[in-house]
């Protein structure tokens, strides 16, 4: 698993806002690798939502999520044991997809920058724009140095919103994830990201991972596949399967879900 911070695949409302069921469907789409759908329904829920930045975030994550898809970051980034797969794996991404994504962002810290100080849907719209840069950065550009930096801004960002919100559950993944995959370089990189001032806790990271897999909103379900990761990497089959088998059920679409189940029956 990388460096980086594989932050928000989808964006997120978190628990306790009040969303339309259109923008529901829409993660519910993503997940099931549905992209068009996804697009539709976040702009009809954008049309009565016009000033909220969390419809240009989901759009900006549908399409990094349906790039991760098309490349299959999922498969090289966190399940792949052949280490040749990921050197052989070459990436071209897509212009065209590449353009609406810094569009949708431009778009989200526009309408972050003109929310109250206070708004707590607009602080998580500003972790989900760096969240979704450092991933475009690492997981297809490879700047995994650039990539930090958004790391460490969505995490400062999650720390300010939890300060005043503790129950946007959501927010945890930031934290969770920087601690996580930061705890699993080698010591001495470690103590130099510590300098810097990154978080590399593993059981921090897993107990934030572990809060918005149980109280999440829409980052549930990644939130279950990470944790699903995570047992692979511990060697705890029968973890992955319990997160795997629900991801499944819930997702029948998502191939990758019942692809890596199979594997650990």
């Amino acid at each position: 698993m990388k460096l980086v911070l594989a932050f928000a695949l989808i964006a997120a409302l978190g628990d306790g806002a009040s969303p339309g069921s259109s923008l529901d469907d829409a993660y519910h789409d993503m997940y099931n690798l549905q992209f068009d759908a996804a697009h539709q329904a976040i702009h009809e829920w954008e049309r009565a939502h016009s000033t909220s930045p969390l419809g240009p975030a989901a759009d900006a994550a549908a399409n990094l999520f349906a790039e991760f898809e098309r490349l299959h970051i999922l498969q090289s980034e966190f399940f792949a044991e052949d280490s040749t797969f990921l050197n052989l794996h070459k990436l071209a991404p897509d212009p065209r997809r590449k353009q609406e994504f810094d569009q949708a962002l431009d778009q989200t810290r526009k309408l972050v920058a003109s929310a109250p100080a206070a708004d707590s849907d607009a602080l998580f719209a500003e972790v989900l724009a760096s969240g979704l840069t450092s991933d475009y950065m690492a997981l297809i550009e490879k700047r995994n140095l650039a990539a930090l930096s958004e790391t460490k801004l969505a995490r400062s960002a999650a720390d300010k919103l939890l300060a005043q919100r503790p129950d946007y559950y959501d927010a945890y993944m930031a934290v969770g994830l920087e601690n996580y995959l930061l705890s699993l370089k080698p010591a001495p990189i470690r103590w130099l990201l510590r300098m810097g001032g990154s978080k590399t806790d593993k059981e921090e990271g897993l107990q934030k991972l572990r809060l918005t897999a149980e109280k999440g909103h829409y980052l549930l379900p990644f939130a279950r596949l990470l944790l699903a990761v995570a047992a692979l990497r511990d060697k705890d089959r029968d973890g992955a399967r319990r997160e795997l088998g629900w991801l499944a059920t819930q997702f029948p679409a998502n191939r990758l879900f019942r692809e890596e189940l199979n594997k650990v029956k």
